[in-house]
């Protein structure tokens, strides 16, 4: 197995554990970050954990602590949050879940008509932007689980809420082309050189 395939494999696992648990948790949550870590240097700083660990698994997501109140999916206040958020050398990479709101290809025309006259402020544009996606009769809501490596691996992933009467829905998870850009390269800059302790 190369290197990248192996690379791409570990963090595809530890994306599905964190998947699994924002799941668990149910819908109607605020973003959440986790660090990827080694298992095995968990289990020697933590033997007692070692039950509750998956050791198959190379990295362990650690959830972290709670953003401010004020930072809610794809805001402005989360970029700003990620833009001064570093990692330690012992975490590996990160993993951010946020629920945001998909919208059909169609809908385009209704974001630009609302976008158009604030371009000049991004702010403002941004904040259009969100209620016409949040308006627009076809919405779902769906999660985005972006993670990254500090060796260069990204993964998002996406999973569309399920419709209401479904009682047992099975984890979802989609892939498209071109999903989150921007949200993974500000993932990426978590682990910059030179913004490290």
């Amino acid at each position: 197995m190369t290197a990248d395939l192996h690379a791409e494999l570990v963090l595809s696992r530890a994306v599905r554990e964190v998947a699994e648990f924002a799941d668990a948790e149910g819908w109607g949550r605020p973003p959440q970050l986790f660090a990827l870590v080694p298992t095995a240097d968990l289990v020697a700083a933590e033997p007692g954990l070692l039950d509750q660990l998956d050791q198959g698994n190379e990295l362990t997501p650690i959830a972290q602590e709670a953003l401010p109140d004020d930072i809610t999916g794809g805001s402005m206040a989360l970029d700003e949050f990620l833009a001064t958020t570093t990692w330690p050398p012992a975490v590996r990479g990160c993993v951010l879940v946020q629920e945001i709101v998909v919208l059909p290809p169609d809908a385009e025309s209704t974001l630009d008509d609302a976008l158009t006259p604030l371009l000049a402020d991004h702010e403002a544009a941004d904040a259009a932007a969100r209620a016409a996606a949040h308006a627009h009769p076809e919405r779902r809501a769906a999660r985005l689980f972006a993670g990254v490596l500090r060796e260069g691996m990204q993964l998002a992933l996406l999973q569309i809420k399920p419709e209401e009467d479904d009682s047992f829905p099975a984890l979802d998870l989609r892939t498209y082309p071109n999903l989150a850009p921007n949200v993974l390269e500000a993932l990426h800059h978590t682990f910059e050189e030179g913004f490290e302790d």
